[in-house]
């Protein structure tokens, strides 16, 4: 069995998964190859090589950030929605208008401002004289993909406007409810708290988004490449869609399918019981933040051609699937993200 595996993956399961027991591998040999059947069943290979070429496509415009750009595509194959994190003019939002061109789904733009009522974002009922009654006006979150740009300079009770558009895909007006069209993926942007004008994420946002991740700045290499060729936004008028949204459905439900063994649950569950019990961090992760861990690490496992998790999927999302849920103590010195860093550290793959 190992050794056809190896055929159609090129690696052997003692290197894929080196901290399993003998018992778990076993298990994990007579599961994969199911859950392989199943999974070409649904991914096929020209749906793969289309996959390929969205990213690829991406990545000619966000120049160095590989991981980056494979992060936001594990959001949107899991299911989740995506928070960037950083200083202005590091390509956060050239990044969401990339995936917009790409992935051949609807796109709005909102921009937070201090004065934007929730109104602004979900809609508001008009009456009409003529029919005497109100007519619901949706605003730009039905939509696919929304951008909500610099997030956090918008009162806590617009970004709240967002909070059952994100759990649930759906808004509730004047006590009727609207679906949103699927597939819908949130991608907000943010400044630092340091800066002025900014009003935190309550905690109840901030776990609705699924990854947080930070651009940061490119390299050498890719940021001469940047100056020396024409601007970003005349590449991002070339983009041509890649993907459709029945094609990005498809994939999120054969990421649904994607294996994760007992032995990897238990070690999901000994990452979140370490955050609870951690000296240091007063909140640890709940539940939800373990449900959005397997599912990124799920998503993650597809895009390396796995039909099975292995644990170096969990542990290459769970700081952006982590930090932000994380809530240190107040003598913790470190940051989340070092936080992160410790546990994965600290708890063992039995």
């Amino acid at each position: 069995m190992t050794q056809v595996r190896r055929k159609r993956d090129g690696v052997g399961f003692a290197a894929l998964a080196p901290g399993y027991t003998r018992h778990h591998r076993r298990f994990f040999e007579r599961a994969a190859l199911t859950a392989f059947m199943i999974e070409t069943a649904t991914v096929t290979h020209e749906l793969r090589d289309t996959l390929a070429r969205a990213i690829a496509q991406v990545n000619t415009v966000v120049l160095g950030k590989r991981r980056e750009v494979r992060l936001a595509f594990v959001c949107l194959l899991a299911g989740g929605h995506l928070l960037i994190e950083d200083l202005p003019g590091v390509g956060k939002t050239t990044l969401a208008h990339a995936l917009a061109a790409t992935l051949g789904l609807n796109f709005q733009r909102v921009q937070f401002t201090s004065d934007l009522l929730p109104s602004d974002i979900i809609g508001v009922g008009i009456y009409e004289r003529e029919a005497a009654h109100f007519k619901f006006h949706p605003g730009p979150i039905f939509t696919q993909l929304l951008l909500a740009d610099e997030i956090n300079r918008a009162m806590p009770k617009t970004q709240s406007a967002l909070l059952e558009a994100m759990a649930e895909e759906q808004v509730t007006v004047d006590g009727i409810t609207h679906r949103l069209p699927p597939p819908f993926f949130v991608v907000a942007t943010q400044n630092p708290m340091d800066f002025a004008g900014t009003y935190p994420l309550p905690d109840s946002q901030l776990d609705r988004f699924m990854l947080r991740m930070s651009m940061g700045y490119p390299d050498r290499e890719a940021e001469r490449a940047m100056l020396g060729s024409v601007d970003r936004k005349s590449l991002l008028g070339t983009l041509t869609p890649c993907l459709v949204p029945e094609q990005i459905l498809e994939l999120r439900h054969a990421c649904a399918a994607v294996l994760a063994s007992p032995a990897l649950v238990e070690y999901v569950q000994a990452l979140l019981a370490a955050s609870r019990q951690h000296p240091e961090i007063r909140v640890g992760l709940s539940p939800r933040a373990g449900l959005a861990l397997l599912a990124a690490a799920r998503a993650h496992a597809l895009l390396a051609g796995r039909p099975h998790c292995v644990p170096e999927d969990v542990q290459a999302v769970f700081p952006f699937v982590a930090g932000h849920r994380l809530t240190p103590g107040a003598s913790a010195q470190r940051d989340r993200e070092k936080l992160t860093l410790q546990l994965l550290e600290s708890t063992p793959v039995r």
